[in-house]
């Protein structure tokens, strides 16, 4: 089980903070590769910049380091609040977790479609929380790409295998579908998930049921979306409020929807949290 209060690891430039432990911040996340910049040759005098020239990454430039420069500064995430799950045959069914804390939960789906080194070293590095809600076919395919961000203090959760739209299909084929993908995930990362979240965010009373059966403790929509950086609401109200949660996918411009969900967040004067650490894993 993770600490409550996990690290977002300062790195080079804007980059978040937290409060996570420094063994625990040394083993999960590899420190940035130094610029040549930090090790000058003796002999090499400094170049001024050109008068006028603006100073940041230029743009179109999609280097790692040009991605952490525009990563904004957070405070630590608060310590997280007690929500009641509530037992019965079915999961509850979630768009937005239930507190009032300033914070905000970033999730990524699916896995099978692109997987871009540099929104994984991102995540990484900037020591952004985010929830995977993978398919087991990808997870399988492309196991070290999500290993290495579950590793720097993150989670995989259910997906299904075949992504098939669940709503109105029978018990038994929504079971196989998320018992099977829970397997397969524990399989691969050595932990049960415990969070489901339905293809295209379509359900019925029976995914609900299925899921609980299947050991599931909320199964999750969104509040917002985001793809190629555009931040869409699901309201008139163009802010994230307390407890929101943001459905990117794994998309080759992946590190831009970060960092405008990062953006978004912070414009809303919330923190970007991790979402296990508000539905934690039950007791075994």
């Amino acid at each position: 089980m993770l600490p409550r209060r996990a690290l977002l690891a300062a790195a080079p430039a804007a980059l978040l903070c937290g409060c996570e432990s420094p063994s625990r911040r040394s083993a999960a996340r590899p420190p940035t590769t130094p610029s040549p910049s930090d090790s000058p040759s003796p002999s090499a005098s400094p170049s001024p910049e050109p008068e006028g020239e603006p100073s940041g990454p230029k743009p179109g430039d999609t280097s790692l380091e040009a991605y952490l420069a525009r990563v904004p500064k957070f405070g630590p995430p608060p310590e997280p609040d007690s929500i009641h799950i509530g037992g019965g045959g079915s999961t509850p069914w979630w768009f937005r977790v239930p507190t009032k804390q300033k914070v905000a939960f970033i999730t990524i789906d699916d896995g099978g479609f692109a997987r871009m080194p540099v929104a994984r070293d991102l995540i990484i590095h900037a020591g952004i929380p985010v929830t995977m809600f993978l398919n087991s076919p990808a997870a399988g395919n492309y196991t070290d790409y999500f290993k290495a961000i579950k590793d720097a203090g993150n989670h995989v959760q259910d997906h299904t295998v075949t992504h098939r739209n669940l709503k109105g299909q029978s018990y038994d084929f929504q079971h196989k579908e998320i018992q099977d993908c829970r397997d397969r995930l524990e399989a691969l990362f050595g932990e049960r998930p415990w969070l489901f979240r339905p293809p295209f965010g379509n359900y019925d009373s029976t995914t609900l049921k299925a899921a609980r059966d299947c050991g599931m403790q909320v199964s999750f929509m969104w509040t917002q979306t985001v793809d190629t950086g555009i931040v869409r609401y699901q309201s008139a109200q163009k802010v994230v409020k307390p407890g929101d949660v943001m459905l990117m996918h794994f998309r080759p411009l992946l590190a831009e929807d970060l960092i405008g969900a990062l953006q978004a967040i912070k414009a809303s004067g919330l923190t970007p949290a991790r979402l296990e650490d508000y539905v934690p894993k039950p007791e075994a």
